[in-house]
């Protein structure tokens, strides 16, 4: 009888295989297929946001990911320039360009040379309509490229906002009645800074003209664009600067003089350089630049003192619209297989959910992207909140989220380089006309010597910068 055994062991075998997607045997493979879908990420979060990213992946991977058969592997974490750079190698097929990462964070202008050689994944074959409706329209638009495709998925974006040593303030709004609330227009923050330097300056009577700097913008550029859209115009059409226009020389007054005069700080690093030795007390910037405010001022001469920052909503030019800049990148996915891109929009999907969304804006100073994230702030605020900082931080964008309206900045192949020129070429003749400015205080009363010292000024900068 061992024949009828051999014969009814294979049968009994099929049967019970055949007889397993009846009984829901799904965890004999993974979604996809029988063996993991590993994925590989370049991402530019690092340094004191590092922590907080490698604890998501780990979660991802032990938890969404381990249900779903994928694998997501850092592969390379350096800062954005570099992952731009490096990404516009392979763009280009440069004969030194790494491998193309399946997942890898990245800007709009980058992401057009990958789409024009057909190497990304258009996200909205992965996402419905009612998934995309939970995220900010205008975070999504903008990773919308020249095809109407979405490439370039938001997973947590920036703003600017105003940064303000409150303990330093205090003493100088004691002084001087100058209130917080001057500083909601870039015209109050150019009279403000302007009475600081005179107020500083003469704290030392003996030494003339050392006073200090009040403000400083990360950005000229962003804040000339941003100030051209609240007053209803545009810095940049057609690829071109537009800077004959009244509204924009009204911008380059409210920044040009103070500069001149020495209460708006002329520096090419970051302002956060500056707060933090207390050379200046008031900045516009990246709210994901809170990370580097801390609650001590390291003075030139080594002392020490313990301040407190309030974070403002991005300010106003009178008359204008509340309008702020949406900066930050994105996550683009590599063309390949339709297993890797449909596991690539499965970790974006949990990256941007609310609870992990949350949890990376609540460490790193950027904003969630969906109108549920946007929500929970508040509601989560005793639990989400560890740096007081960032806890001001977070409460100043659920104003901006709430009341206002975000530029997206144009994308074209010379935009960088026309941002880098702008910031240079200003920086440049401003410096060189304190220095002048600095020379006819010996000889003519302030007004006149800044009026000598800036003539023909403007005319020059709207000639190099067309």
């Amino acid at each position: 009888m061992k024949w009828a055994h051999l014969i009814l062991c294979p049968i009994l075998c099929l049967l019970l295989l055949s007889l397993c997607p009846l009984s829901g045997c799904t965890s004999l493979e993974a979604p996809y297929h029988s063996a993991p879908v590993t994925l590989t990420l370049w991402h530019n979060f690092g340094g004191q946001m590092q922590t907080t990213m490698d604890e998501l992946v780990d979660d991802f991977n032990n938890t969404e990911g381990r249900e779903q058969g994928i694998i997501l592997s850092v592969t390379s974490i350096s800062g954005s320039a570099s992952i731009q750079e490096k990404l516009a190698m392979i763009a280009a097929d440069d004969p030194g360009a790494p491998d193309m990462p399946d997942i890898a964070t990245c800007y709009p202008h980058t992401a057009i040379m990958l789409a024009e050689n057909n190497m990304l994944a258009s996200l909205d074959e992965h996402f419905t309509q009612e998934e995309l409706s939970a995220y900010l329209p205008r975070f999504v638009e903008e990773g919308r490229l020249l095809d109407g495709k979405l490439y370039v998925f938001p997973i947590a974006k920036s703003t600017e906002v105003l940064f303000l040593n409150e303990t330093l303030f205090n003493r100088f709004s004691g002084a001087t009645g100058i209130t917080i609330d001057s500083l909601s227009t870039f015209e109050g923050i150019a009279e403000a800074s302007l009475r600081y330097y005179q107020w500083t300056d003469a704290q030392t009577p003996d030494i003339p003209n050392d006073g200090k700097s009040f403000y400083m913008a990360d950005s000229l550029f962003n804040l000339a664009q941003v100030g051209m859209r609240q007053m209803g115009g545009n810095l940049i059409k057609n690829e071109s600067l537009q800077l004959s226009s009244p509204r924009y020389r009204h911008i380059w007054e409210c920044i040009y003089e103070p500069a001149v005069k020495g209460s708006y700080a002329i520096y090419d690093g970051y302002s956060s350089d500056l707060s933090k030795t207390g050379e200046i007390i008031c900045s516009t910037g990246s709210t994901a630049g809170i990370l580097f405010y801390g609650s001590e001022i390291i003075y030139p001469d080594n002392t020490t003192e313990q301040v407190k920052y309030t974070v403002l909503p991005f300010p106003l030019f009178k008359g204008g619209e509340k309008v702020a800049i949406q900066r930050g990148s994105g996550m683009i996915v590599a063309s390949s297989t339709p297993e890797k891109e449909k596991a690539a929009a499965v970790f974006l999907k949990w990256f941007t959910a609310p609870k992990q969304n949350l949890k990376f804006v609540s460490s790193t100073g950027y904003l969630p992207v969906t109108y549920q994230a946007f929500n929970n702030i508040a509601e989560q605020e005793s639990s989400l909140h560890k740096n007081e900082n960032i806890k001001k931080l977070l409460e100043a964008a659920i104003t901006v989220h709430q009341e206002y309206d975000f530029f997206i900045p144009p994308v074209f192949d010379a935009y960088n380089s026309l941002s880098k020129k702008y910031e240079q070429e200003m920086k440049a003749l401003a410096k060189s006309s304190r220095e002048e400015y600095l020379a006819l205080l010996e000889i003519l009363p302030p007004n006149e010597a800044y009026e000598r010292a800036t003539e023909g000024d403007f005319e020059a900068f709207v000639s190099v910068m067309q």
